[in-house]
């Protein structure tokens, strides 16, 4: 029970779902296909009933995909946002496949709370950018510990080629200004979208939580696809490569 004396058995958990992922389509009009892609390379290598960890899970985006496309699926949601957490386990609630995890990628021991030694797959999205390169490449190692042989490990997030800086910044201006139409014509941005939550009776307090975890922006580093092959490789997986790209975003797949 909330302060106000509101249940999150209340909440409309679909309805913040669709929130967010408009919000993230605002930033990647993409989504939908890198996740599709995701899901295909899951399919071709480990079958329709892998045991998955979501991977900086949030609301559980990429959990949902995979369980209504691959119903005999077993997800493990990880993420330390409380607020996210909140959405997604309101939504999953009841749903035996599902498990949620709260744990910070950069402790060392998060591994030890997660109810399986070993996934078929682990899958990110748009997440594990706001890590800096030494601890994402110590965190790889984790997850190539947790991969079983011939299981996967998919990526998708921005990753940035520095050798091309003209391409970049006209495809970055291109974008930008896309957004900026979108938003005057009424599209939520990510601090909009934190301002409903923080007034919203039961996620106005995890939402505080979060924000004293992790401020206001994420601070990390947006290496190119091939530096997270190279690491990749070097952390022990076999073959690694890009599946899917956008102007922006890499999917980078890395085989066990």
């Amino acid at each position: 029970m909330t302060d106000s004396g509101t249940t999150a058995a209340a909440a409309d958990w679909q309805a913040w779902q669709r929130s967010w992922d408009r919000q993230q389509e605002w930033y990647m009009p993409d989504r939908e296909e890198r996740f599709r892609i995701m899901l295909d390379m899951v399919e071709a290598l480990v079958g329709t009933a892998p045991r998955v960890l979501d991977l900086a899970c949030g609301t559980g985006s990429i959990t949902a995909r995979l369980l209504d496309r691959f119903p005999r699926a077993t997800s493990t949601g990880v993420d330390l946002d409380p607020a996210l957490l909140t959405i997604a386990r309101g939504t999953f609630e009841g749903d035996a496949r599902v498990t949620f995890v709260t744990a910070d990628l950069t402790d060392p021991d998060w591994p030890a709370q997660l109810p399986y030694d070993s996934y078929d797959a682990v899958l990110t999205a748009t997440a594990l950018h706001w890590l800096h390169r030494d601890p994402l490449a110590a965190l790889y190692g984790q997850i190539a510990d947790l991969v079983r042989e011939g299981g996967v490990f998919l990526n998708a997030d921005h990753m940035t080629d520095e050798t091309t800086p003209r391409i970049n910044e006209a495809e970055r201006a291109l974008r930008h200004a896309r957004r900026e139409r979108a938003r005057q014509e009424g599209a939520l941005d990510w601090a909009d979208w934190w301002q409903l939550a923080a007034k919203d009776p039961v996620l106005a307090e995890p939402t505080a939580r979060r924000f004293a975890i992790f401020g206001e922006h994420a601070d990390g580093d947006t290496p190119s696809a091939a530096w997270h092959a190279k690491v990749l490789r070097a952390r022990g997986f076999a073959e690694v490569r890009p599946v899917w790209c956008s102007p922006s975003d890499t999917l980078v797949l890395a085989l066990k």
